[in-house]
């Protein structure tokens, strides 16, 4: 692609990276088969070679941004299939992300907009604050034929109710920071921490509870780093950048403590969104001349558990020979190209594991894109859940409890994540709501 910036502009080396990133595309146009919003919509402006002329004109230019400019942005819900399909490698990511950043600190959204995306930034990185709302969220469903209606905001706040759950899950495990041992073994035990996180830590704890419980069986010690929380990635996807370093360096704080006290063989993420962005710390905290080592060095170590277990030595007995429908997280297969290992591991555990027709398409989750997009969002889970019907599953495994929960939403096929499948399969206990749906 041909640009045009100035000598002054390409002096600043973030506006040098993305001159060389937008030089890259050559139009070739296989981005829009596989771009999700390309294939729902079937819009120019909502493909990756849309936005990319979008974002190199903004960029050029430097004009003030208008709604026309906002929109298609925002309908990116950065599976990042298109860095998959292009054949030229560019780097997409990069892209959308400036102009977030760009929307965030220089454009001024309608009130409403404004109002849920901050209560969004600030709310579902704390878990207290989730749990409330979330609690709050049970009771307001009844309401929600009055809430959609409503103007401006009753769309999305009618996919907050839909997507809360009727109750929360009792707590688990791993909540709270501390060290799980593997009990007697001979020899020092392999260490490593595993992220809490915040919505997945109310939403689905045990998930985490099953990963402690696998990682103990396989003579892991596992740390749950005292300080660390949010990783950042919802920030960051919204354009919040500060928001998100600043929630990045708390974790970096809390792992390297760990690191240079007793050591760490890895960081165990079992959420594929906060694995995709804490990877991509040395990347977003390049620039900073107290982080960027100590950054480099936590993403060196970030796994996701998909990564860890095939490593690991974990006798198997499967309590059932299920037929499992795998979907694949576009973080985990997209950003961090993760494809075989989920399934892998689930057919060495004695599942039936299976591949989703059109996999490469997100489920429409994407963070918080279910909510401040649900038209577009509804439209892909309901296309996900189609192609997961046609595989005729008795359980649907998946890698990140956005998916999880989305998928959930319009099926009555359990959906859980796939470190339960495999903690069952080694002595754990069944997933939640899988023995009354198979007997």
């Amino acid at each position: 692609m041909q640009t045009q910036f100035s000598a002054e502009a390409l002096a600043d080396p973030h506006t040098r990276e993305l001159e060389g990133i937008l030089r890259s595309c050559v139009h070739c146009g296989l981005c829009t088969a596989t771009c999700p919003t390309y294939v729902t919509l079937g819009d120019e402006r909502d493909s990756p070679r849309g936005r990319i002329y979008l974002i190199k004109d903004l960029l050029e230019t430097g004009r003030k941004i208008g709604p026309e400019d906002v929109a298609p942005i925002d309908h990116c819900l950065s599976c990042l299939s298109c860095m998959t399909t292009c054949p030229s490698g560019v780097d997409y990511r990069r892209l959308v992300d400036a102009a977030r950043v760009q929307i965030h600190d220089s454009y001024r959204r309608p009130f409403f907009d404004a109002a849920l995306r901050s209560l969004l930034v600030r709310l579902l990185p704390s878990p207290g604050a989730f749990r409330a709302a979330l609690r709050l969220a049970s009771i307001g469903r009844v309401f929600r034929p009055v809430v959609r209606r409503l103007p401006g905001l009753g769309p999305r706040l009618d996919a907050m109710l839909a997507l809360a759950p009727r109750s929360l899950p009792a707590m688990a495990i791993g909540q709270t920071p501390g060290v799980f041992s593997p009990g007697a073994q001979t020899g020092a035990p392999r260490r490593m921490a595993l992220l809490t996180g915040c919505a997945q830590s109310v939403l689905a704890p045990q998930i985490n509870a099953a990963a402690i419980r696998l990682l103990n069986r396989a003579g892991v010690e596992v740390v749950i780093a005292k300080g660390e929380g949010c990783c950042g990635s919802l920030a960051h996807h919204m354009g919040a950048e500060k928001r998100a370093l600043a929630q990045a360096r708390a974790d970096i704080d809390a792992w390297t403590r760990e690191i240079e006290g007793e050591g760490l063989d890895a960081i165990v993420v079992t959420a594929s969104g906060c694995g995709a962005t804490i990877k991509d710390y040395g990347y977003m905290l390049r620039d900073d001349p107290l982080y960027a080592e100590k950054a480099r060095r936590v993403a060196s170590l970030a796994r996701d558990v998909s990564e860890i277990l095939p490593g690991l030595k974990l006798d198997y007995s499967p309590p059932r020979p299920l037929i499992v429908a795998y979907h694949a997280a576009c973080s985990l297969q997209h950003g961090q190209k993760i494809v075989d290992a989920p399934k892998s591991l689930l057919r060495r555990a004695g599942f039936d594991a299976r591949s989703i027709p059109e996999a490469h398409l997100c489920c429409g989750s994407a963070g918080t894109y279910n909510i401040l997009q649900p038209e577009i969002a509804n439209a892909l889970r309901d296309r996900k859940v189609a192609n997961i019907a046609r595989v005729k599953p008795d359980v649907i495994a998946a890698g990140n409890i956005g998916c999880i929960a989305q998928i959930a939403s319009a099926t009555s096929t359990p959906v859980v994540h796939t470190v339960e499948l495999l903690d069952w399969a080694s002595g754990g206990p069944a997933p939640a709501g899988l023995i009354s749906s198979t007997d």
